[in-house]
């Protein structure tokens, strides 16, 4: 079979809301292939497949504005908790 997974963290350097960082990967079959990192900014492909989607995905501005939106919508309002 095939494995799909696909993994949203939120990583805290401090308790500082500056230091927050938003991590979103896709994998298949147990390989990262592309992923979106808050401060870079963009997505990152790491197979050939991954950047593919990343040259697509980048160029749409409504993706990547939702994609930057969930450091906002999600980290930020949790961060209390998940530290």
């Amino acid at each position: 079979g095939y494995f799909y997974q696909r993994v949203a963290e939120c990583r805290f350097s401090s308790k500082d809301l500056q230091g927050i960082e938003l991590i979103d990967s896709y994998v298949f079959n147990q390989a990262e292939y592309i992923r979106f990192n808050s401060t870079v900014g963009k997505y990152v492909g790491y197979t050939e497949h991954g950047v593919k989607n990343a040259e697509a995905w980048n160029s749409d501005a409504g993706i990547l504005a939702q994609e930057r939106g969930e450091l906002e919508r999600y980290c930020k309002p949790t961060a209390d908790i998940d530290y």
